[in-house]
């Protein structure tokens, strides 16, 4: 089963069960997935909606930090419920130590040599991790191994 159409089973069954919080999260995902499918006219396949789903999952981690700053703690519970409703369709997150393997078997693959490389690495590294590990955390680990 493909996860766009996990994430459509998971939609009926939330209904079903009249919960309305999960419900109108999955809503949201399905409408993001359909408007980048209309925009780009294309089927999303399984790695393209993991990349939907980090997209919206990251701008709700701003708007927590946001909503906390301004002291609307009640928003920011909402996004975070959304966060982890979003969470149960991305596949489970490399380690640090796996990660630090990854970069380090690039380097050696690329020939990367300074700071200057950190683009063509991180090319080759995004479509390994992508959905994995935490593209901010791999930068970091691309700078520390090409210092």
């Amino acid at each position: 089963m493909s996860l766009k159409a996990r994430i459509t089973e998971d939609m009926k069954t939330a209904m079903k069960a009249r919960e309305t919080a999960k419900l109108n999260a999955i809503r949201l995902l399905l409408s993001a997935l359909k408007q980048k499918e209309v925009d780009e006219r294309i089927e999303l396949d399984d790695n393209a909606v993991i990349a939907v789903i980090e997209k919206l999952t990251k701008q709700r981690r701003d708007s927590v930090t946001q909503y906390e700053a301004a002291g609307r703690q009640e928003l920011a519970e909402a996004e975070k419920f959304e966060i982890a409703i979003l969470g149960v369709y991305l596949p489970e997150k490399m380690g640090t130590a796996e990660i630090h393997a990854a970069v380090l078997a690039a380097v050696s693959e690329t020939g990367a040599k300074g700071a200057a490389d950190i683009g063509k690495l991180m090319a080759v590294l995004k479509p390994r991790l992508a959905g994995k590990a935490d593209m901010a955390e791999v930068s970091k680990l691309v700078k520390a191994a090409l210092q």
